[in-house]
């Protein structure tokens, strides 16, 4: 009886391990022959919850799909989980996914130090990460094999940004306020580089918490260093407290900031109004366009996720995912983590709402273009300048 005991005990434990891992007798991790399971993370709580539509978003491109009978017949099953734009809570969030729930492939992403405290993790665990939803040269310098970025590089952004902010508004006093983390430092990297470029500094580069609620003292600081532009690369709460201070004082720069702010429709109402005037980088077409392509994922929203907002925040949720769909559908119904890598490396020139997307097994940044925005009354976008590439691009002469 004790030998039996000791089977079933063996047995048991065994089992669960199976199940914790989402390792099925039929199947492989994260998928079986009815489904593929993808999640992504982000600040449902806290100072940058406005982000927090990104990771919710896949949930209604997945129904769009599971509607048409799935992807070679499995389901997308989607979960969301909410990091609170805390790097140790990214860790215990993601690890609970994928040791419990056993996911195939994460999507988004949100918060760029909570990106860089997993993606070791995901990597020793072969789980595909598509779509990061933050772009730091990090993530993809040396190329990580199971990481593929689809937005441009904030390096990239910030001298895209500040050349425009030169040539075309004919500004040489610029401000740069940036989020003491990879996300504000690689902004800044970008503003630096521009200005080396042309052999200018910058009046002032203040540094941010992203716990921080008063900054008067930051925009004093802007003020009296003379910024007529001031580059932001800091999180929604942030910048709305900055432009708010900046108000009560009079003091009236050209604010410029990072595509992360350039949800007009919301910045524009929790600022209250004072987000008009203010030019943004850009990732994608704006939610509000006629293009086909934003009008199905629009009706869409409508249809599967009514309680939602169809901004930029929530749209570029759906953009992440979009390459992962895209390489499912081309491996066929022989699902694997290599032939989806393998289809995910042969990329080229890959255009969802988002920019075009090239990967190599050599290349795993997908893009190097952005927009650039102004908001417009009540909101809306004012294209000011389409997809420009950053022709100063360090990782471009690896």
């Amino acid at each position: 009886m004790k030998g039996k005991g000791r089977f079933w005990a063996v047995l048991f434990t065994i089992s669960s391990l199976v199940l914790w891992t989402g390792i099925g007798l039929c199947g492989a991790p994260g998928f079986d022959d009815k489904e593929i399971r993808i999640a992504a993370w982000g600040p449902q709580t806290g100072p940058a919850a406005p982000w927090g539509s990104v990771a919710r978003a896949p949930a209604v491109l997945a129904a769009m799909i599971n509607e048409q009978g799935g992807i070679h017949g499995r389901k997308l099953k989607h979960f969301v989980r909410d990091d609170q734009y805390n790097p140790a809570q990214t860790k215990v969030v993601v690890k609970e996914l994928v040791e419990k729930e056993g996911i195939f492939s994460f999507v988004c992403g949100t918060g760029s130090a909570g990106g860089l405290a997993v993606k070791d993790y995901l990597a020793q665990n072969k789980v595909i990460w598509v779509g990061p939803a933050t772009s730091v040269k990090e993530y993809v310098f040396p190329v990580q094999p199971y990481l593929f970025s689809v937005y441009p590089l904030y390096e990239d952004e910030g001298s895209i940004l500040t050349k425009y902010v030169i040539e075309k508004l004919g500004i040489k006093e610029i401000g740069v306020v940036y989020q003491n983390d990879p996300y504000g430092k690689n902004g800044l990297d970008g503003v630096r580089q521009r200005l080396d470029h042309l052999k200018m500094k910058a009046v002032a580069e203040i540094p941010v918490e992203a716990t921080e609620k008063d900054l008067s003292s930051h925009v004093l600081k802007l003020k009296s260093a003379g910024a007529k532009a001031v580059l932001m690369w800091v999180h929604p709460t942030t910048g709305v407290v900055l432009v708010k201070t900046a108000a009560t004082i009079g003091y009236k720069p050209q604010w410029v900031a990072s595509n992360t702010l350039s949800d007009f429709e919301l910045m524009n109402k929790i600022s209250g109004g004072l987000w008009e005037g203010i030019i943004t980088g850009a990732f994608m077409l704006p939610p509000d366009s006629d293009d086909p392509r934003v009008v199905k994922y629009r009706e869409a929203a409508k249809k599967y996720a009514p309680e939602e907002r169809f901004g930029v925040f929530f749209m570029a949720g759906i953009m992440f995912t979009e390459p992962l769909v895209e390489a499912l559908k081309r491996v066929g119904k022989n699902l694997s983590t290599e032939a989806v890598l393998k289809a995910l490396n042969s990329m080229k020139n890959f255009q969802g709402v988002g920019p075009k997307l090239t990967w190599s097994p050599d290349q795993h940044q997908g893009s190097d273009s952005i927009q650039i925005w102004k908001c417009g009354p009540g909101g809306k976008t004012i294209l000011l300048q389409d997809w420009t590439v950053n022709e100063l691009a360090h990782w471009k002469k690896k």
